[in-house]
C-alpha cells in the first residue's frame, strides 16, 4: 500500500509538472512569433521611411537643377516651369550662398534662424550633410545651393531609431521570463544579456559556451532590421522550467530519504529491543545457573569428606569453576563491564591450554604469542567468552579433526590475535552476514556465538573483529584487533 501512495504521488506530481512545462513551452513559442512578428513590422516601416529618403533626395536634386536652369535661361526662354519646380519645395530646408559664404536666400528654415551666426551654422551643417550644388549664374559668377533633410523626414528617421532601440530592449526584458542574449551578427559581441549574470558571458569563451547550450535547446531567431544589419537573439528553457525537469527526482530523493530515515528509526528500535531480549536472557540464564552451582559446590564438599579420589575431585572443581564463570559471564551483560589492564599472552594462553584438553582431541592446537608483554584493558570472564566462541566455531566448522592456529601479533591498530582453522571456509558473500544473529552453516544450534563475540568485542572493549580470510574448503582466519592499554 505504501509503494502504491509512492507511486501515485510520483506519477501526479509528474503529469503537473508536465502540464506546467507545456504551458511554459508554449509561452516561449508565443514570445517567439512576436518577436518575428514586430520583426517584419519594423522592416515594413523601414521600408516606408527608405522610399520616403529616395523621395526626398529626388525633389532635392530636381530644385536644385531647376534652380540651375533658371540661372542660366535667357530672356527668351520660357522657365515658367522651373518657377513651379522651385515653388514646389515646401518642406526641404535649402540655402543659396555666394562665393565668398554670404548667404543670398534660405527656404524652409526655422523663422527664428534669421541672424547671421545661426545661418552661418545652418549652411556648414548642409554642407557637412550634403556636398553642396553649384549654380553657374555667369562664366565668372558661381553660386552654391545647400540643402538637408526636411524636418519630417528627420522626425520619422529619429522615431524609427527609437523603434528599433526599443524593441531590441522589449524583446530581452518581456521574454516570458525566458533567459536571452542578444548579439551582433558574428555572433561574438552581446548587444544585451537580459536576466543573465554578465559575469557568466563577460568572456569569448564563456560567451560561446552559453551560446551553444542555448543553440543546443532552441534555434536562434535571426533578425534582419533595415539600417542595423543581423541580429541573433539565443534563448534557452527558464529558470523555473529547468527546476520542473527535476521536481520529480528531487521528489523521489526526498520520499527515498525519508523512507531510509524511517528504516534507520525502525532498525534502530528493533536492536534496542533485541538488546533488551539479550539482556534478559543472559540474567535469566544467569538466575537460574545459580541455584544447581550452589548445590554443586555443597555436593563437593561432601565428595572431598568421602575421601573420593583427588585427580575427580580437582578436575570437577575445574568444571564447576568453569561454570561460576558462565555465570558471571551472563550477568555482566548489559551492564558496564569493569576493564582491567592484563597482559593478552597470558589471557588467550590460558584459554589455550584449558580448552584444548576439553574439545576434540583429533583438533592440534598451535599458538605463537610474544616475548614481550602486550597489555590491554579488557574483562576476563567476557574476553573468555570470545576465545571459547572462536575456538568452538573453529572446531564445528573442522567437525571435529583438523588444525587450529592461534597467533599474537603487534600490529598498526593494536595488538593482532588470528585464529586460522583448516575447516569448510565460508564465500565472501557472507563475511558481514556471519556476524549477524541467526545466522549458521550448521544444522543445530542459534547462531548467536558470533555475534554475542562481536559485540563483546566492539561495544565493551572499543575493539574490532573480522573474517581476515576464507576460502570454501581451505579454512577461516578470524582477526580480532584489540586497543593497546
Amino acid at each position: 500500500m505504501a509503494v502504491l501512495i509512492v507511486l501515485a504521488s510520483l506519477w501526479y506530481s509528474q503529469f503537473i509538472s508536465g502540464k506546467i512545462q507545456e504551458r511554459e513551452k508554449e509561452k516561449v513559442e508565443l514570445w517567439s512569433e512576436a518577436v518575428k512578428e514586430r520583426t517584419a513590422l519594423i522592416n515594413l516601416t523601414g521600408n516606408l521611411f527608405e522610399n520616403l529618403k529616395s523621395e526626398e533626395r529626388i525633389k532635392a536634386d530636381l530644385w536644385a537643377k531647376a534652380y540651375t536652369e533658371m540661372s542660366l535661361a535667357d530672356f527668351e526662354t520660357d522657365v515658367s516651369y522651373l518657377f513651379e519646380v522651385t515653388l514646389s519645395n515646401t518642406t526641404i530646408p535649402v540655402l543659396l550662398a555666394d562665393e565668398n559664404g554670404k548667404v543670398l536666400s534660405t527656404k524652409n528654415l526655422p523663422k527664428d534662424c534669421s541672424d547671421s551666426l545661426c545661418l552661418a551654422n545652418t549652411k556648414n551643417r548642409m554642407a557637412n550633410r550634403n556636398k553642396p550644388i553649384i549654380v553657374a549664374i555667369s562664366s565668372d559668377v558661381k553660386q552654391y545651393l545647400y540643402y538637408e533633410d526636411s524636418k519630417i523626414f528627420t522626425e520619422l528617421k529619429t522615431t524609427l531609431d527609437r523603434l528599433i532601440t526599443t524593441f531590441f530592449s522589449e524583446t530581452v526584458v518581456n521574454s516570458a521570463a525566458v533567459p536571452v542574449i542578444l548579439t551582433d551578427s558574428t555572433k561574438t559581441k552581446v548587444l544585451n544579456s537580459g536576466s543573465i549574470d554578465s559575469l557568466t558571458v563577460n568572456t569569448p569563451e564563456l560567451l560561446q559556451q552559453r551560446i551553444k547550450s542555448m543553440s543546443s535547446e532552441n534555434t536562434p531567431i535571426e533578425i534582419s532590421v533595415i539600417g542595423k544589419g543581423k541580429k541573433y537573439i539565443f534563448y534557452e528553457d527558464s529558470y523555473i522550467l529547468k527546476l520542473l525537469k527535476y521536481f520529480p527526482v528531487i521528489q523521489l530523493t526526498l520520499i527515498g530519504l525519508f523512507l531510509f530515515i524511517a528504516y534507520m528509526i525502525f532498525n534502530t528500535f528493533r536492536k534496542a529491543e533485541q538488546n533488551q531480549v539479550w539482556v534478559g536472557m543472559a540474567k535469566e540464564t544467569a538466575h537460574q545457573l545459580g541455584t544447581p552451582l550452589s548445590s554443586l559446590m555443597a555436593w563437593m564438599m561432601l565428595l572431598e569428606e568421602e575421601n573420593i579420589d583427588k585427580t575427580v575431585i580437582v578436575e570437577m572443581t575445574k568444571d564447576i569453576t568453569r561454570l561460576n564463570t558462565v555465570t558471571d559471564r551472563f550477568s555482566k551483560i548489559g551492564s558496564t563491564p569493569e576493564l582491567i589492564k592484563v597482559d593478552l599472552n597470558d589471557i588467550v594462553g590460558s584459554s589455550v591450554d584449558y580448552l584444548k584438553t576439553r574439545l576434540s582431541k583429533k583438533v592440534e592446537f598451535t599458538y605463537d604469542g610474544l616475548s614481550d608483554p602486550a597489555m590491554v584493558k579488557l574483562s576476563k570472564p567476557l574476553f573468555s567468552w570470545v576465545l571459547e566462541n572462536l575456538f568452538k566455531n573453529a572446531v564445528d566448522a573442522m567437525d571435529g579433526e583438523g588444525k587450529l592456529h592461534i597467533s599474537l601479533n603487534d600490529g598498526v591498530r593494536g595488538w593482532y590475535v588470528d585464529f586460522t582453522d583448516t575447516g569448510k571456509g565460508v564465500s565472501k558473500g557472507h563475511f558481514k552476514t556471519i556476524f549477524e544473529p541467526g545466522f549458521t552453516t550448521k544444522k543445530r544450534g542459534w547462531g548467536l556465538g558470533l555475534s554475542l563475540t562481536k559485540r563483546i568485542v566492539e561495544e565493551y572493549h572499543q575493539g574490532k573483529i573480522s573474517v581476515l580470510q576464507s576460502e570454501p574448503g581451505a579454512g577461516t582466519t578470524f582477526r580480532i584487533v584489540m586497543p593497546k592499554a
